[in-house]
């Protein structure tokens, strides 16, 4: 069983700092509620690396929210459904597609500078939208932008202080509530930092695959602590894989966005051949999840390890406009998306699961939040509808800072630690043990799975559970501890699910079954899995 604590402390022998509301993460949910918050509380925001390592930085296509006339909030909230495959919650998403326009308006005050073209919002569709609704920044770098204004902005606040390089360790908490965490500082030493409220926006598990769009933090931290701490956690198994990541020796795995198949890309197997009419009616803006599986059909069929997507039938000035941090990208890489097609494959992208919270954002832990990815607010379902995440981010960290302002003082006491329990040290190569977790994962919990393989993974899984006794004190060897328990919940929860729905597909049960299975999945460190009906008005 996975200890209530990663490693050993006494509560009373550690240094302790006190605020009113501490911050977990950076991100457009930590960056954007911290500014919130810190304009009636004293905030600490604390990043294991900086502002600018985050998914938010890379978050190309855009936010989606109903700007235009000829959209509306229903046709967004049909979209949302659509794509969640049945587990939207119908609030959330009622929430989110009401409370997005004004978000969007914050971040306008905040500094962030949307495209414009003859004095309006340029507006652009992605896949599964209905209405061109994404509002993008410097044609393709939207989330560098976002955090850009909101950094800025930070940095000036006199409420808001903010500690970089410091890893949080575990949550603190006492009778059913969060009082805190427990920090290590860059030099290694430890602090018990103790606040009103605690938010978690620690982003998803990119990390558990071997190829995946997420930089090197994604790993899970935040709901791996949060499953320590008791709090329940709800739908790992939906992990959306993004279609089209650039798949070239030598790159990365870039991530080339929805919205060049939304201005019109093309889909090409080896053979030259368009192949997403075998496959769904909305072609190449059919719902992430099925692209996905429909490329990875393509290249075991044409024995391939990438398609290629294709825009060179639009012209070299709309693709340079639009496209212009993909496009330098993939010509230092000797591709020119003007005349070339692009190889790409599928690779881990975003956690439609995460720690369940309410409507204001707290968990089933009094005084924890969670906001963005690492949440599971009910808004994405089974899988994520295009640019909806950095609007639920705002939305719902608006919403959680309303419910931190009508919160009592906390306690500044919490529950001890274990301690001198762990002696022995990490031993063999932390990178090999990561590289084998990220493999396994590939093979057996990934785009297609079954029975006999996620079984397999557990069992491999579970075998790596003495970790959780050695004494873990190198940042990697603290990550690698939280992708483990992420692995855990992942492959448990696409065990249970005996169906295919959204991101989540079962070889042994292709189907989706609505009669049983219209459910969320939860998983408690103290009571196990069990799942939840979904909202019956969906």
């Amino acid at each position: 069983m996975i200890p209530r604590y990663v490693v050993d402390f006494d509560l009373d022998k550690l240094p302790r700092i006190d605020t009113d509301v501490i911050v977990i993460g950076a991100g457009i949910a930590g960056l954007y509620t911290a500014l919130k918050a810190s304009e009636t509380k004293r905030v600490l925001m604390i990043t294991k690396k900086s502002l600018f390592d985050s998914n938010t930085r890379y978050a190309q296509g855009g936010i989606a929210a109903v700007i235009s006339d000829e959209d509306s909030p229903d046709f967004l909230a049909q979209d949302t459904l659509i794509a969640g495959a049945g587990l939207c919650e119908a609030a959330a998403v009622d929430v989110l597609v009401h409370e997005g326009p004004q978000g969007v308006h914050e971040l306008i005050r905040y500094g962030t500078n949307f495209d414009e073209e003859n004095g309006h919002f340029a507006l652009t569709k992605e896949g599964a939208h209905s209405q061109r609704r994404i509002l993008h920044a410097n044609g393709d770098a939207t989330g560098y932008e976002i955090v850009r204004a909101l950094a800025e902005r930070t940095k000036v606040d006199p409420t808001l202080e903010l500690w970089d390089d410091h890893f949080v360790l575990d949550l603190l908490t006492e009778d059913g509530e969060c009082r805190g965490a427990l920090v290590q500082k860059p030099d290694g030493t430890r602090v018990a930092v103790f606040g009103s409220a605690t938010i978690l926006c620690t982003g998803g598990t990119g990390q558990l695959y071997r190829y995946t769009t997420n930089p090197e933090i994604a790993t899970g931290d935040g709901v791996a602590m949060a499953y320590r701490a008791g709090a329940d956690i709800r739908d790992m198994e939906f992990n959306q894989f993004h279609p089209t990541s650039l798949c070239y020796p030598g790159a990365p795995r870039f991530l080339i966005s929805e919205a060049v198949r939304g201005e019109g890309a093309y889909l090409r197997n080896i053979r030259g051949e368009r192949f997403m009419e075998n496959y769904h009616p909305q072609l190449e803006l059919a719902p992430r999840d099925v692209v996905a599986r429909a490329i990875l059909s393509e290249m075991e069929a044409t024995k391939s390890t990438y398609v290629y997507i294709d825009i060179t039938h639009e012209t070299p000035e709309l693709i340079k406009h639009r496209f212009p941090t993909i496009f330098e990208f993939c010509l230092n890489y000797g591709l020119d998306m003007t005349t070339d097609w692009i190889p790409v494959a599928p690779a881990a992208h975003y956690m439609m699961g995460g720690v369940k919270t309410d409507l204001r954002g707290e968990t089933s832990i009094r005084r924890l939040f969670a906001c963005g990815e690492a949440s599971s607010t009910g808004v994405h379902g089974a899988n994520r509808l295009a640019s909806n995440s950095l609007s639920e981010a705002i939305v719902f960290g608006q919403r959680i800072v309303n419910a931190i302002n009508l919160l009592p003082a906390g306690k500044k006491t919490a529950d001890n630690g274990p301690s001198a329990g762990r002696n022995a040290v990490l031993t063999g190569a932390l990178i090999e043990r990561r590289l084998k977790l990220q493999k396994d994962m590939v093979r057996y919990v990934g785009l297609r799975r079954n029975r006999a393989g996620l079984q397999k993974g557990l069992d491999d899984l579970k075998k790596q559970l003495p970790l959780f006794q050695l004494n873990l004190t190198k940042k990697e060897e603290l990550e690698y501890a939280n992708l483990l328990t992420c692995a855990l919940l992942v492959t448990e929860s696409a065990l249970h699910r005996e169906e295919s729905r959204g991101g989540h597909y079962r070889e042994d049960f292709p189907q989706r079954d609505d009669e049983h299975w219209r459910k969320h999945t939860i998983i408690n460190r103290d009571t196990g899995i069990r799942t939840e009906r979904v909202d019956e008005h969906v």
